[in-house]
């Protein structure tokens, strides 16, 4: 069975294109591989070093992963901040990272353009943090994004590096997972683009109903249809994209066939996908609600994944303590 690891971001609430994205395909993963999911909160000080309620936002995270259908005894749920492993890894790996090979990573790049009052030593050693996350595992396979491939690549170069240099064949180099025609992609609601939380266009599990239907009724269409089965424009092309995931196919194929004969209200296309979204995240949001208020469930959850993930990582850091040579007195 292939050992699969992904980071979780404790940032931000988890959205529609969250869910019908990777979410989706992570619970199918916990099916057939190994896998260790992580909530990133060291990386999260990267770009926000103080955090107002950093223990606030894991547990909100947690909580959302959890009620969505992630399963803590199927696969290794777990705070990246409760493995001493990874920092200690991290630290071994750095000694062998260049700084000019860090320097020409694209995302260190982009965030400083994006955050130039805060170009700190770990937004510049991110990739070593994040090979360090993946192959203390000794991970064959990780699902990451396109802003995410560089230092997917850097992480293969890191265990290579440490292969080459102690003449072992010790870390696998992880592989992106590649999900294929699997991976649903949500559009925002601005007419263009995905759906995410920066470009605030995101509809949240977590969100209350009257804030849904505001948001929807406010999305972005055009004019209207003027000739029949005429050419669907990106706004509306959208906006049936989310219709096909929380409708049910009689109305997708109703409003489908109302805007072929150029008869289609968008108001009362909008009207009906709030209703959906709302019908659809309003169970998700309750679980959310229900795990979120139950301590002692959540503490049991992340005590499990911590010792579950510090078998396998206490595991590597002594091959990789004994490898290098650090022996006790």
């Amino acid at each position: 069975m292939e050992t699969v690891v992904s980071g979780i971001r404790p940032t931000g609430n988890l959205h529609l294109g969250n869910y019908f994205g990777a979410v989706k395909n992570f619970i199918k993963m916990q099916q057939e591989h190994n896998c260790y999911f992580f909530i990133a909160d060291y990386h999260s000080l990267t770009t926000h070093p103080t955090p107002a309620d950093l223990h606030g936002s894991v547990k909100q995270v947690l909580a959302e992963y959890l009620a969505a259908g992630l399963d803590p005894e199927k696969s290794t749920l777990f705070i990246q901040s409760d493995l001493p492993e990874v920092s200690e890894l991290y630290l071994l790996l750095n000694m062998n990272a260049y700084v000019g090979e860090l320097e020409r990573t694209t995302s260190f790049k982009d965030k400083v353009r994006a955050q130039p009052d805060n170009v700190n030593a770990g937004l510049l050693t991110y990739p070593v943090l994040m090979a360090a996350d993946i192959i203390l595992h000794k991970a064959s396979k990780v699902p990451v994004g396109k802003d995410q491939e560089q230092n997917l690549e850097m992480a293969r170069k890191f265990a290579r590096r440490f292969n080459h240099m102690y003449n072992q064949e010790y870390f696998p180099e992880p592989v992106p997972f590649n999900f294929g025609e699997q991976l649903i992609k949500i559009p925002g609601l601005d007419g263009s683009g995905k759906m995410g939380k920066s470009e605030g266009n995101g509809i949240f599990l977590y969100e209350e109903a009257d804030s849904i239907r505001k948001k929807v009724m406010r999305a972005v269409t055009d004019s209207g249809p003027t000739a029949m089965n005429q050419e669907v424009s990106e706004p509306i092309q959208n906006l049936f994209a989310i219709m096909k995931q929380v409708s049910t196919p009689d109305t997708l194929l109703y409003f489908t066939e109302k805007y072929a004969s150029c008869e289609i209200r968008y108001g009362d296309l909008k009207k009906q996908l709030a209703e959906d979204i709302v019908n659809f995240t309003a169970p998700i949001r309750e679980k959310i609600i229900a795990i979120k208020s139950d301590e002692a469930y959540l503490s049991k959850v992340a005590r499990m994944g911590a010792i579950k993930a510090r078998e396998s990582a206490q595991k590597t850091i002594k091959d990789v303590r004994e490898i290098i040579g650090f022996k006790a007195f």
